[in-house]
């Protein structure tokens, strides 16, 4: 007994067995059969001379013992995927592929051209870009599921690099009854109108709105709701570089809100893994950051133009 192990496979079974529900549930996702995957963690409690389950009616619940190996078994996993990830990136150069979160709130033409430099360096690194809403960019970090994330919030367990700051302003079209009263708005008249709002990508959806107006849209892209709002559908908080093109064509015009509409947040840069990253991952990293002091100057000189016919 003394020189036998448990393997990263067997580990791989016990913590399968808890995330799915049960033996048959695991067999199925592993796919195994159901008495190699009971096998597995039998192995496991032989070995160690404990008791991962009890049977409790009809279901194996977990014993305190079993508890504390589940949640080492998953940190040892998540070691080794990520021990795995870095090996292969150091064997390869520079990765195969890189991916990507990125709030939808980051200027899209700005990671366009990002990644439009990135590929001329590294034409053969495919880009995954998951383009998220709030706790989606956070849930893509903690699954594993990105390289790199832009994020409005660094999730416990990354480190994070201030980025850039955006500014939201509230809008709607000129034709919205809201422009028609000819004075500054308070918070009970846009109670009254329909808010367009983008809801969270990630699976836990936990956002706050800005205003708890009685009708409100909820879509899943940021264009929907501004076309919406082109539409007269409704107002809504839009960063102002997203409709830029909006403002300046006069299809959406801010709304005259007392003490000022605006709302700002912070984006950080995070890699998910620092140790690991490859050398196309901190490179792209470091183009996003050094395109940001331009981009935004870049707004700030186009915020100072009329619009057309002004």
């Amino acid at each position: 007994m003394e020189n036998q192990y448990i393997t990263l496979e067997q580990w791989r079974t016990l913590v399968a067995v808890v995330d799915s529900g049960g033996y048959a549930q695991a067999a199925d996702i592993l796919h195994k059969s159901q008495s190699s995957v009971t096998y597995a963690v039998q192995k496991i409690e032989a070995l160690l001379g404990v008791k991962a389950f009890e049977i409790q009616g009809r279901r194996a619940m977990l014993t305190p013992t079993g508890q504390f190996l589940y949640r080492r078994a998953r940190t040892l996993l998540e070691e080794s995927n990520a021990l795995e990830r870095a090996a292969r990136r150091l064997s390869a150069g520079w990765e195969a592929e890189i991916r990507i979160a990125a709030e939808i709130i980051f200027p899209s033409w700005l990671m366009l051209q990002c990644l439009q430099q990135f590929g001329e360096e590294s034409p053969h690194t495919r880009i995954e870009l998951i383009e998220s809403v709030l706790g989606g960019t956070a849930e893509a970090l903690l699954e594993g599921r990105v390289d790199l994330a832009i994020a409005n919030s660094v999730p416990p367990g990354f480190l994070g690099a201030p980025l850039m700051r955006v500014r939201f302003i509230p809008v709607a079209s000129p034709r919205h009854p809201l422009h028609q009263l000819g004075r500054e708005l308070t918070a009970e008249d846009l109670q009254k109108h329909r808010h367009l709002v983008v809801r969270e990508s990630g699976v836990r959806r936990d956002a706050k709105v800005i205003i708890d107006a009685a009708q409100r849209w909820t879509v899943s892209q940021s264009a929907t709701s501004i076309e919406a709002a082109k539409l007269g559908y409704g107002f809504a908080w839009f960063p102002e570089e997203k409709i830029r093109d909006e403002l300046r064509a006069g299809s959406l015009k801010p709304l005259p809100v007392r003490d000022g509409g605006e709302r700002f947040t912070e984006l950080y840069m995070i890699v998910a893994d620092p140790d690991s990253a490859g050398p196309g991952t901190r490179r792209l990293a470091e183009i996003i950051r050094d395109a940001i002091p331009g981009a935004c100057q870049k707004v700030a000189q186009e915020a100072f133009q009329p619009p057309p016919g002004a």
